[in-house]
């Protein structure tokens, strides 16, 4: 696959990926119990083994995004995902009223959510996934 990005999107991407990997980081070191906190109560899972394999899972993408140009829309696409899945977290932190991460108003929280849409707009955006992602069907 020919890679018919531009600068701007190329250091988008790198940007996506140094703070996936940035976070990836924080949850399973010093923002462990932060990120517990957004972890709803639904999930059947304990909060740290959710944070932990987020953890994981976002370190892998942040590295695959900066190493792995060529394969730029499957791991932008994969990140657009996992930005959606963690968003019920986001949620579940505004509904309860869960001090986390400074976010200690309804009004902060409220304000995080707008922001998860940007997240996946941006990395779809970067990695000019959504523009190329008929890439990925076969021939």
């Amino acid at each position: 696959m020919v890679d018919r990005t531009s600068l701007p999107r190329t250091l988008g991407r790198i940007a996506f990926g140094a703070a996936l990997l940035f976070a990836g980081t924080t949850h399973l070191t010093v923002a462990r119990e932060e990120f517990q906190a957004q972890v709803p109560e639904w999930v059947p899972l304990h909060p740290d083994l959710v944070v932990l394999g987020s953890g994981v899972v976002e370190i892998a993408l942040g590295a695959a995004l900066i190493a792995l140009p060529k394969q730029r829309v499957p791991v932008g696409l994969a990140a657009a995902a996992f930005f959606i899945a963690i968003f019920p977290g986001n949620i579940s932190q505004f509904v309860t009223h869960t001090d986390a991460f400074g976010l200690n108003s309804d009004t902060a929280r409220g304000v995080r959510l707008l922001f998860q849409p940007l997240l996946v707009l941006g990395v779809l955006w970067g990695t000019a996934a959504w523009r190329d992602r008929r890439t990925l069907l076969p021939k």
